[in-house]
């Protein structure tokens, strides 16, 4: 789907309805971020921003997701147009996974998140550990 530049540039929604929200109920943003942000999504897109994988490829790259959750990740995130699916003819079926260029501008912001979190976790580590002693822990 394309947006034109006016839309762009005033985040209205192409139907003319609710200008782009992500807190109003309503907005299709809200679907997206939660493709983007859930675990899943931002773990696959993390995942594809290093290159072009297979399925089982990257399964195994996203330690712990099922194939079930997996597969249906990819399709969200190909609805949105973040990532492309490459169906060669081959026998037996090839099927390589990438980022569009969409994709890759949104997986290069999660990933500085990622570092972010990642190179903080002494921080918050030490905050669980201190909330675990007062609230008696999980």
């Amino acid at each position: 789907m394309e947006t034109s530049a006016q839309e762009e540039s005033t985040g209205v929604c192409p139907d003319g309805g609710l200008a782009f929200d992500v807190f109003s109920r309503r907005c299709p943003s809200r679907d997206t971020l939660e493709d983007v942000t859930g675990r899943w999504g931002s773990l696959t897109l993390g995942a594809l921003h290093e290159g072009t994988f297979r399925f089982n490829e990257l399964r195994r790259r996203i330690d712990g997701v099922s194939e079930k959750m997996l597969s249906q990740t990819l399709q969200a995130l190909e609805r949105d147009g973040l990532v492309r699916r490459d169906a060669q003819p081959t026998n037996p079926p090839r099927v390589d996974y990438e980022l569009t260029p969409l994709g890759r501008q949104v997986a290069e912001r999660l990933l500085t998140l990622i570092r972010f979190v990642q190179a903080r976790m002494p921080e918050v580590l030490a905050a669980r550990e201190t909330y675990d002693e007062v609230r008696g822990g999980r």
